[in-house]
């Protein structure tokens, strides 16, 4: 308890050394995450699989990341919360080691599992992590930096892994990622302060804190946001390319934009969501449902459909910073818990945002997506809007229950 208050009481500043260690695995690990999307055909070539099962590394890691984030708490609740992140950054290198020297499929496919299991541990942590280095004034700050890491390894991973599998490889370009993995473990080694186990992590379960009114309705609102998103996203290349007729440069050069305005709006997000947080939680959907309409209005148009996507990314990336800064006033107390099931509710809704999309495509039409994310993308909103509701009614009753 002693050294509970005495941490708490120091939080006068941001511990802003070992957040920029935090962001730095959080790079490494969306890149990893995202390597395999250019490689996938030498991977398939090299290691005697089809191009089908070499994809699979990319959903075998979202279904660990959804395992982990799920039971991370309830496991490891009562360890010293640097020790479990430090541990989960190891595990990312030694998943980086795996996957560079794996001598067949079934080896590659271990990999990306531990992989899974470290961005489901790591990401799950990450909001409570957040709230104990840095005051409450600076937490949109600090969960802006590292969901900027996020922005720009989801930005460069794709690319960079295709120019530099040209020339070193595909082992070589996963490869890339362990020293930086090294890098990030001795980094939040040495910054991190000890973050002793709270009481609330040894028995909260992510899944119970759905019986909070307020805390259903949030994450409601957020699968309906990020099955909205990846419904449209998932089929940006094949839309640009039948519809725009975007040529490959074009492409590239467009999705590069996109990434670089939602960079540069998660960089200044933290900043408009120190007042009116909810409002911002309602507009993010409704403009990304906006952008949605106008993709299938104007997609035949080079000009417009680059201007759209730009302001696709400069909306729509800051968004996990939002549902963050949410989490961290709606579960002041469970707040890793709470992020484990908000990891979990994510990946769940771009598996799914991404198959059905894909179903409609591919039976409707290149627009039906797009008309099913932007549909989920309101209905994100008016859950949203209850959250604000519920929210402000739990805390009002939190406060006429408290003692005067």
């Amino acid at each position: 308890m002693t050294t509970l208050s005495t941490h708490t009481a120091s939080r006068h500043h941001a511990a802003w050394g070992a957040i920029f260690s935090m962001a730095l695995g959080v790079v490494v690990l969306i890149a990893s995450e995202f390597m395999p999307v250019s490689l996938l055909t030498p991977v398939a070539q090299d290691l005697g699989i089809s191009q089908g099962q070499a994809g699979q590394a990319i959903s075998v890691s979202g279904f660990f990341a959804v395992l982990t984030s799920l039971l991370n708490t309830p496991l490891t609740g009562r360890f010293d919360r640097k020790k479990v992140l430090i541990a989960f950054t190891l595990l990312l290198t030694i998943s980086g080691l795996t996957v560079t020297f794996a001598p067949d499929g079934l080896i590659f496919i271990v990999g990306r599992a531990l992989l899974g299991v470290a961005i489901g541990g790591f990401w799950s942590m990450s909001t409570a992590t957040i709230m104990r280095l840095a005051p409450p004034h600076a937490v949109a700050k600090g969960l802006a930096l590292i969901n900027g890491g996020n922005a720009l390894a989801a930005t460069i991973a794709a690319p960079l892994g295709s120019f530099l599998g040209q020339y070193i490889g595909w082992r070589g370009a996963f490869f890339i990622v362990v020293p930086l993995a090294v890098a990030a473990f001795i980094w939040q080694w040495r910054a991190l302060p000890s973050l002793p186990a709270q009481g609330d992590n040894q028995r909260a379960s992510p899944l119970r804190l759905l019986g909070l009114s307020h805390v259903a309705a949030g994450m409601a609102a957020i699968l309906a946001l990020f099955m909205g998103q990846f419904a449209i996203f998932t089929y940006l290349r094949p839309f640009m390319e039948s519809v725009t007729g975007a040529s490959v440069s074009e492409l590239s050069f467009i999705l590069l934009l996109l990434g670089a305005a939602g960079l540069a709006g998660t960089w200044s997000i933290g900043l408009l969501l120190q007042t009116h947080l909810f409002r911002w939680l309602i507009l993010i959907p409704l403009a990304m449902a906006a952008i949605g309409a106008l993709l299938i209005w104007q997609g035949h148009s080079l000009l417009i459909t680059g201007a759209l996507l730009a302001a696709w990314g400069l909306v729509s990336t800051p968004a996990p910073v939002a549902w963050g800064l949410w989490l961290s006033r709606a579960l002041p107390e469970s707040a890793e818990a709470g992020g484990g099931l908000m990891v979990a509710v994510i990946q769940l809704a771009i598996t799914l945002g991404a198959a059905l999309g894909g179903e409609l495509f591919d039976a409707v039409g290149w627009w039906s997506p797009f008309a099913f994310g932007l549909a989920l993308l309101i209905l994100s909103a008016l859950f949203a809007v209850l959250a604000s509701r519920r929210y402000l009614h739990s805390d009002a009753a939190s406060a006429e229950a408290s003692p005067t």
